[in-house]
């Protein structure tokens, strides 16, 4: 797993998921199908109009294809952070420097559904970032079972349609788990998925999505803004309900507004199961982070093993702090670059290189930020033969204790994801053998697709 050389058969194998993704036009998404998926999950019509009028351009019909090779180069570079990160040199230097509550022990709580973001293009991959409350999981988990039609075998389409349900399965177990780890006595009775406003938020079907798989499995599940809890008794109340555990979707990562007071005081006595928290906030996705992982000298002084430290410097984009001492240099490098801010999350005020302009950069330099060496994002075809068209994707490897419990594209146009691209948004992630990914090829060279 640790050797990074790429034998023939791998780049053959790399070479067809490019040419897949150039020229298969299959559409793999049934519209009819998603409707009834989701209206059968959500118990509602309604709610599925509420995506339609919301968020159009949440799902794409368009598979994105990976090569094995691809797939495990990926989960190395998860296994490498997470070594990295349960080394007590690393740990030291990260609470140095962060807020105080992330020296606060979660009590063996290992986290829910980490993002690692990759870019792929060629043989090349980036870990452009980690997210600690990645969303999307549910929404692919049920999508799954809406996509029929592509270039893949029938067999292959029906492992892929399985797979969605095994998923929401180990959802479950998952949460389970983090009752388990947390050491409490008793069963896990009710949890609240907790957001700022969560009606409002973009993604609150995905919201009512858990609620209805927390209710299958015997869970009382509720939808709450963080303010809407009470703390009192050594308790956790929401209207006269006991919490046992919180899903947390909030971005205040370190509880630090007034509306979370509440549970952030639980959280701090012990009295909730919290997870995501913000010790695994600070550990692995505070983009200053990156520029740790991404730099050889300073993983050898954390005690890195020297093939971790290649897997990590191969494909991690260099990162660096944004200062006063380096400004100058990262101004005339910026062509070159990605501008992050480090507490930030959906794209949020990030910026190419290429795009600022002297008064963006003025605020990120008054603001807390990192540059990123720019990793080229891979490239689907999108519209037909006769007129095609091009968006660019990102992966999202959804992950559980270091181990990948899903992957899903991002397809958009734009800076960074945005699902407000037409054609755009949460797509299936086939991932292929060589041999299978050569048939996948010959068939759509031939226009042989199961969907024109």
């Amino acid at each position: 797993m640790n050797n990074l050389s790429i034998p023939e058969a791998v780049s053959s194998a790399t070479v067809s998921s490019q040419r897949l993704n150039a020229g298969c036009f299959c559409i793999s998404l049934n519209d009819g199908l998603l409707r009834e998926a989701l209206s059968t999950e959500l118990g509602s019509p309604d709610i599925v109009r509420l995506i339609d009028e919301r968020c159009p351009f949440l799902f794409s019909a368009r598979p994105v294809f990976l090569s094995e090779s691809q797939q495990a180069r990926m989960a190395a570079v998860i296994a490498a952070v997470q070594s990295v990160v349960a080394l007590p040199a690393y740990r030291q230097r990260i609470f140095a420097d962060a807020p105080e509550i992330s020296r606060h022990d979660p009590a063996g709580v290992a986290g829910v559904f980490f993002g690692y973001d990759f870019h792929v293009s060629d043989e090349h991959i980036g870990l452009i970032e980690i997210n600690t409350n990645a969303g999307g999981a549910m929404l692919n988990a049920v999508v799954a079972r809406a996509h029929h039609a592509c270039c893949l075998s029938d067999a292959q389409l029906a492992h892929a349609t399985a797979a969605g349900t095994i998923f929401e399965t180990n959802i479950v177990t998952m949460f389970q788990n983090e009752w388990r780890l947390s050491q409490r006595k008793g069963t896990l009775r009710t949890i609240a998925i907790v957001d700022t406003s969560p009606m409002q938020q973009f993604l609150y079907p995905e919201f009512l999505l858990f609620q209805r798989l927390f209710e299958r499995a015997g869970l009382r599940a509720v939808i709450v803004d963080p303010a809407a809890l009470d703390f009192k008794d050594g308790v956790l109340w929401h209207q006269g309900i006991a919490i046992d555990m919180v899903y947390n979707r909030l971005t205040d990562f370190m509880l630090e507004d007034q509306a979370v007071a509440d549970l952030r005081a639980a959280y701090l006595a012990g009295a909730v199961v919290l997870t995501p928290n913000p010790q695994a906030h600070a550990l692995y996705a505070d983009k200053k982070n990156l520029a740790l992982l991404s730099n050889a000298a300073v993983l050898k002084d954390l005690g890195v093993s020297s093939d971790i430290q290649a897997i990590l410097v191969a494909n991690i984009p260099q990162t660096e702090v944004v200062e006063t001492a380096n400004a100058e240099r990262l101004w005339k490098q910026r062509r070159q670059l990605f501008f992050k801010p480090t507490a930030g999350y959906g794209g949020r005020a990030a910026y190419r290189g290429d795009k600022l302009t002297k008064r963006v950069w003025q605020e990120i330099l008054a603001a807390d930020y990192v540059a990123q060496s720019l990793v080229v994002p891979g490239l689907r075809a999108n519209g037909n033969r006769a007129s095609p068209d091009v968006l660019k994707f990102d992966i999202r490897c959804y992950t559980y204790q270091g181990n990948v419990q899903w992957t899903a594209a991002r397809l958009y146009q734009g800076q960074t994801t945005n699902f407000r691209t037409a054609g755009g948004g949460f797509a299936p992630v086939y991932t292929l053998s060589n041999e299978a990914m050569q048939c996948c090829v010959q068939a759509c060279d031939q226009g042989i697709t199961k969907a024109g």
